[in-house]
């Protein structure tokens, strides 16, 4: 048990755990983490559904506080835990943008990687449509539409919309190639997140796990 009472249920290859792994680091918080057996159903236990009915990881748990979904999750510890208000500010002109960048990956971003590994998690399915692998693309040319003008997707400084989004990035090499010459902003985006305290060691190496594992089990990927 954390001294902080702070409980983060999670699997480490999902990139919507690696975001809110980021985010604890960031704001310093001490925490303890339970990895859930996906494939034992632990998800689908009674005492895990009645923290979360949606069975998804992550889930926090905060001295009874108890939430799911990495976004919600995120700006719960920043409101809570921050000492400033860099990462989600106060502004509501600023805010709004991040936000905006939040629901693009929760509804983007993440169900165009979904829409690939998903059923391969769930029924082993092998083959993946070209249609998907466009969908993909859809949203890496509209976060290099984002990334005109800033270091971030949201102004020059290091946001929850970076934190959050940042991590689905990374996992997308599962299923397509991030091109530098295509993508030259998301690029040298991903390489400044690199450059950033907790953001590579807490996501490179499962990142890594996780897109390796998926190429190692495609039979067809696109036309």
């Amino acid at each position: 048990m954390s001294k902080s009472g702070i409980v983060l249920y999670g699997v480490d290859l999902s990139p919507c755990v690696r975001a809110v792994k980021i985010t604890l680091k960031a704001l310093g918080l001490d925490y303890e983490y339970k990895e859930v057996n996906l494939q034992a159903g632990e998800h689908l236990s009674e005492d895990f559904l009645k923290k979360n009915p949606q069975h998804t990881v992550p889930v926090l748990d905060d001295n009874g506080t108890v939430i799911w979904d990495s976004h919600a999750i995120a700006i719960y510890l920043v409101d809570k835990y921050g000492k400033s208000d860099e990462l989600y500010p106060k502004d509501l002109a600023k805010r709004a943008a991040i936000n905006q960048r939040l629901f693009f990956d929760a509804s983007v971003l993440f169900p165009s990687l979904a829409s690939v590994s998903g059923p391969f998690w769930v029924s082993g399915v092998t083959v993946v449509a070209q249609e998907k692998l466009n969908n993909i693309h859809r949203g890496l040319k509209l976060l290099e539409t984002f990334l005109s003008g800033s270091d971030y997707l949201v102004g020059d400084s290091l946001t929850l919309a970076d934190i959050c989004t940042g991590p689905t990035v990374t996992s997308l090499p599962a299923a397509v190639d991030i091109d530098p010459a295509v993508y030259p902003k998301v690029t040298a985006w991903l390489a400044r997140l690199n450059q950033t305290p907790h953001f590579k060691d807490i996501n490179e190496e499962h990142a890594n796990n996780y897109c390796s594992f998926l190429r190692s089990k495609w039979t067809k990927l696109g036309d």
